[in-house]
């Protein structure tokens, strides 16, 4: 689904023009890029958990050719879905 496909939905849902929920998501996952980007936590209750994850810098070799690849320190977003998420996933 994309950003769009979401605004088109939630569109539909509640009945709001699209213009107007793509602004309102688009504001939204913004505001949770700019919390992860600053080192935030953000839950969403009965959605799930997004936080960050230092990584630190590894060599890793290539199972076919045995070439060791080394694989720069970085910063990941992870995501923790929330018991209601599960349950209805599952």
């Amino acid at each position: 689904m994309t950003r769009k496909d979401l605004a088109r939905e939630v569109a539909n849902s509640i009945g709001l023009s699209q213009a107007l929920v793509r602004e309102i998501t688009d504001g939204v996952l913004d505001a949770i890029c700019n919390s992860l980007v600053r080192g935030e936590r953000v839950e969403l209750r009965n959605f799930g958990v997004f936080t960050t994850r230092a990584m630190r810098e590894r060599v890793v070799q290539n199972p076919k050719t045995k070439e060791k690849i080394r694989i720069p320190a970085a910063t990941v977003v992870r995501f923790k879905p929330g018991k209601e998420l599960k349950r209805k996933a599952a």
